[in-house]
């Protein structure tokens, strides 16, 4: 079976959910710890926020199979460090929880080689999708828009200090996108009270959204962490969390974000 799923759209404009994977391969799950098994720290029920705006706005949709656990598709493929000097973080294979606790049993952690099969057999084809897909969108439309969505929880204080902003709109200091994107998805932020925001704060865009975010080239990429708050019970068990009244709010306003993205001329 393939280890992601693509809906092909008819508009510029491709979403990603690069973390919202939570399966486990076998050969991995006997190697971690008994609590990583249910994948905690993937972005859960994000998919069933973004699939309905992406069919009603006739965007491409690509999502994968496999927890961040096995690899984490918002990794560079060498390993650097996304905010060198940072507290906290996890690498293009995590070895530890958000919480900073060990992921696999004491001794099981994957030397370089296994690292090397996981890079090949799961990141590898979702990032060669992805670039097919801007390609595709690119050569129809003259131009292709990515929208990188990612959810976590409000406050881990091993990654970061306090509680994050709801909503923190990421695009690398304004160099994934033309400076129109940042400007006018900030305003739509900023024009609303409901949720706390940010633009370029804490998260600045992942290795997907400063990779891929090539202006020069007609490729305009912004990146979306939505803190869990917004749509889950965070108190709850992340695999029935899910907050069908606040998941109601938010999602006009990513329905707003992601129309004004389209909007937009670059």
């Amino acid at each position: 079976m393939s280890v992601y799923r693509l809906q092909q759209g008819r508009v510029p404009l491709l979403i990603s959910l690069p973390h919202v994977g939570t399966e486990i391969p076998p050969e991995i799950a006997q190697r971690l710890v008994p609590r990583a098994l249910i994948s905690e720290d993937s972005d859960w029920h994000l998919e069933r926020l973004y699939r309905p705006l992406a069919e009603a706005l006739g965007a491409s949709l690509i999502v994968p199979r496999y927890s961040r656990y096995v690899i984490d598709l918002n990794r560079p493929p060498d390993d650097q460090p996304l905010y060198p000097g940072a507290a906290g973080g996890t690498g293009l294979v995590p070895t530890r929880f958000f919480t900073d606790d060990p992921l696999y049993i004491d001794g099981a952690e994957p030397d370089a080689a296994a690292v090397a099969v996981r890079r090949e057999a799961y990141w590898q084809p979702y990032h060669q999708a992805l670039v097919a897909e801007l390609q595709r969108l690119r050569a129809q439309h003259g131009h292709a828009l990515l929208f990188d969505g990612h959810s976590i929880r409000s406050e881990l204080p091993w990654l970061f200090d306090g509680e994050l902003p709801a909503l923190n709109l990421g695009t690398a200091d304004g160099a994934s996108c033309a400076p129109v994107i940042t400007q006018r998805l900030g305003e739509v932020l900023a024009g609303q009270q409901r949720f706390s925001q940010v633009v370029n704060g804490r998260f600045k865009g992942g290795y997907i959204t400063r990779h891929y975010g090539r202006p020069h080239d007609g490729i305009h990429a912004v990146q979306l962490e939505m803190c869990q708050r917004c749509y889950m019970d965070e108190a709850q068990d992340p695999r029935t969390a899910y907050d069908e009244a606040g998941a109601a709010q938010v999602a006009p306003l990513i329905e707003q974000m992601l129309k004004e993205l389209l909007a937009c001329r670059p």
